[in-house]
């Protein structure tokens, strides 16, 4: 059993959440025989509950992690379907900075004319920096011809 805890934070905070009774049990535990055994029994009881913990979550880091990339590529389906249906309520804004804005009832767009990816922001949550594919080019065009 190899060990990588080499995961983005996200991964870490769905693992607290789902795992965080069993976490404070094994503090309060923890907490208990490092004050009361005073050997070297004591940190053999600690790498006991800490594998015990381990072993007990009844699933990896990377079982979150995997959860976490089809919530993740659900979203960013959604938001696909998202632009092809709200193209002809799309807005196209010149910011003045060099930059311009794409906006949707559900959707919003930053890039800079030229560049081959945007900013994507769906229902106000930020997805990151997306390519521009075929997809978000219509997009962005329809929005254009929208003005």
């Amino acid at each position: 059993m190899s060990f990588d805890f080499n995961y983005d934070t996200d991964t870490w905070v769905q693992f607290f959440k789902d795992n965080w009774l069993m976490l404070v049990i094994a503090l309060v535990v923890l907490f208990l025989v490092l004050r009361i055994v005073k050997t070297v029994v004591k940190w053999l009881i600690v790498v006991a509950i800490l594998a015990g913990v381990v072993i007990y979550s009844g699933y990896s880091l990377e079982d979150v992690k995997s959860i976490g990339t089809k919530v993740a590529d659900g979203v960013k389906q959604e938001a696909i379907s998202a632009m092809a249906g709200e193209a002809k309520d799309a807005t196209f804004t010149d910011n003045g900075d060099g930059t311009f804005t794409v906006k949707t009832k559900n959707l919003e767009l930053d890039g800079k004319p030229g560049d081959d990816e945007v900013e994507v922001s769906f229902r106000g949550t930020s997805l990151g920096k997306w390519k521009i594919d075929a997809t978000i080019r219509t997009l962005i065009d329809q929005a254009k011809q929208n003005v």
